[in-house]
């Protein structure tokens, strides 16, 4: 299952920098990929991914005789998403960063109360924390996050870490 993250050059509307701002899904039988509106309705897919693959037809107005919404190529840093994490609960948000040098994303999740949750260990004083949330567990938030494509990284980031690893160094 893959997903699609445009770098965004800076912070607007809310919208991190480096942040997934287009979800997308393959279908199952003629591989094209499909937008999907929502990072709900994206997290609805993955979360039943393995039981119940994503097909064309899933989507409104939509069938594997139409042309692709778009095509796995360069114009922007693709991500490989796992299949069957859990959605985000109700009233949380879950965020993908993509890092400056393109290496990974980090994921953390906003409570309901604003506050950023970066780990599993934060999530669980949290729900400790605040008892109106006990019918939630760690088991409902997941911290794994999509593997970069580094065919669709950017040529002169590409550049610079093929330079620093065909040298020795590091970053």
């Amino acid at each position: 299952m893959k997903i699609k993250a445009q770098k965004t050059p800076m912070k607007r509307s809310g919208v991190p920098r480096n942040s997934i701002n287009v979800w997308s899904v393959q279908c199952g039988n003629c591989l094209k990929w499909r937008t999907i509106p929502t990072q709900e309705e994206y997290e609805e897919i993955r979360r039943k991914f393995v039981e119940d693959p994503f097909v064309c037809s899933k989507k409104s107005n939509t069938s594997c005789n139409d042309p692709a919404d778009m095509e796995y190529d360069n114009s922007r840093v693709w991500v490989v998403d796992k299949p069957n994490l859990p959605k985000t609960p109700p009233g949380f948000h879950r965020g993908l960063v993509l890092r400056k040098d393109f290496s990974k994303l980090d994921c953390y999740y906003i409570a309901p109360n604003g506050r950023k949750l970066r780990a599993g260990t934060e999530v669980a004083s949290f729900l400790k924390e605040n008892p109106e949330y006990k019918d939630l567990t760690t088991s409902d938030f997941s911290f794994s996050v999509p593997k970069v494509m580094f065919d669709t990284i950017p040529r002169d980031v590409a550049n610079v870490e093929a330079k620093v690893e065909s040298s020795g160094g590091s970053k």
